[in-house]
């Protein structure tokens, strides 16, 4: 799973909107030029009035610019920018002086200053009027944006609840009862719905059938992959309770009904004797009391066609405990960029399976996590349960 990281703002808005909005900025404060100039009664050089333009727009442009990438930290930009602005200005006044003002302007020079100052307010007014167009143009285009977007994020959401609320209906009951066994399983999502999921049922007399994978991928088409999977499930086990058979025949029905959708799985069947004979599919091993049991290795399912699963098999004594996870246990990260890791999860395998959870989870949850706990009960706790 990716970490999560900060867009730029200027990035996830499109680029027609960051034209309009520059534009519009680089007008509204060119228009201090002009009020520079009407300051100066009109006596500033034309090519220092062109820059003293120029530059209020440009470098607004630039306190923009480097205020909304910066956001909380602008004054790294701002200080150099204005120091620089400041720099400009003074030099442009000292390479192009104002012209001299004569004490007695004679009729052409006031007509020349009258003209001068009627073109400065024409350019207050042009610039002012384009920034505020340009302003209206992106505020209304991004209005316009965000309702949209707004709408089919609550659409969206409606969907992911509804979808969590579905993940939770196939997903086993927590605290249901087995003969002879004790079983445990917590299944905490990274996000709204998640792409783990796991079954538990009942075989024959007190036998179980424990099926559990981890989907590709995160959202709504993970979660509809998981729902396919789980029917699956349930309509195989009426048929068979061979774990190697289970998990080709997931693997069929990913390679025929999805593209590029693939799964770890694990598929095992706990007989009344206490015999297991499990299959894996490139998901990670389970633990038997505190020890990882060496599986032979399968790609996992919906890569490429022909894969033959194969069982290993060995007996769960009374007493004994089998646990079940997902690689969000050991992928658990820390602020420090470290993992839970195998070691973690090995030496944890023997607790409550809420316990390896809420270790996982304190530690830094970056996925769906899973884990399943399956104890075979001495004779005459079996009974008591029965």
């Amino acid at each position: 799973m990716d970490s999560p990281h900060v867009i730029s703002p200027w990035r996830s808005t499109p680029r027609v909107s960051v034209v309009f909005f520059l534009s519009a900025v680089f007008c509204v404060f060119a228009g201090i030029g002009f009020a520079n100039d009407i300051l100066d009664m009109g006596n500033q050089q034309p090519i220092h009035f062109a820059i003293e333009v120029l530059a209020s727009g440009i470098f607004a442009v630039t306190y923009a610019f480097s205020g909304v990438t910066l956001r909380g930290k602008f004054w790294k930009a701002f200080f150099p920018l204005m120091a620089f602005q400041i720099f400009v200005m003074i030099l442009s006044a000292n390479l192009f002086p104002d012209l001299p003002r004569p004490a007695q302007p004679t009729i052409s020079e006031m007509e020349r200053i009258h003209g001068r100052l009627t073109f400065d307010a024409l350019g207050i007014i042009i610039t002012v009027c384009l920034g505020y167009a340009g302003f209206v143009v992106v505020f209304v285009k991004e209005g316009r944006r965000h309702i949209k977007a707004h709408t089919e994020k609550a659409i969206l959401d409606g969907e992911m609840a509804a979808a969590s609320e579905v993940q939770q209906l196939i997903l086993p009951q927590t605290g249901e009862s087995f003969p002879g066994y004790a079983v445990e399983s917590v299944y905490r999502p990274a996000d709204q719905v998640g792409g783990d999921f796991f079954q538990i049922l009942p075989i024959g007399n007190n036998g179980l059938l424990i099926v559990l994978g981890d989907v590709a991928g995160k959202g709504l088409p993970a979660a509809m992959l998981v729902s396919m999977l789980v029917g699956s499930i349930r309509v195989l086990a009426e048929d068979t309770h061979n774990p190697a058979l289970i998990l080709r025949k997931l693997h069929d029905r990913l390679m025929g009904r999805t593209r590029g959708g693939f799964s770890t799985a694990l598929a095992a069947f706990i007989a009344d004797d206490g015999l297991v004979t499990i299959a894996n599919a490139g998901h990670l091993s389970p633990y038997l009391d505190g020890q990882e049991i060496e599986l032979r290795g399968a790609l996992p399912l919906g890569i490429v066609t022909g894969v033959q699963y194969e069982s290993t098999s060995f007996h769960l004594r009374p007493g004994s405990r089998l646990t079940f996870c997902s690689d969000g246990v050991v992928e658990a990260q820390n602020k420090n960029g470290e993992l839970f890791g195998f070691d973690r999860a090995k030496a944890l395998s023997q607790v409550p399976a809420a316990a390896m959870v809420k270790a996982a989870v304190d530690f830094g949850q970056s996925d769906d996590i899973t884990v399943v706990t399956i104890e075979r009960l001495a004779t005459s706790k079996a009974i008591d349960a029965a």
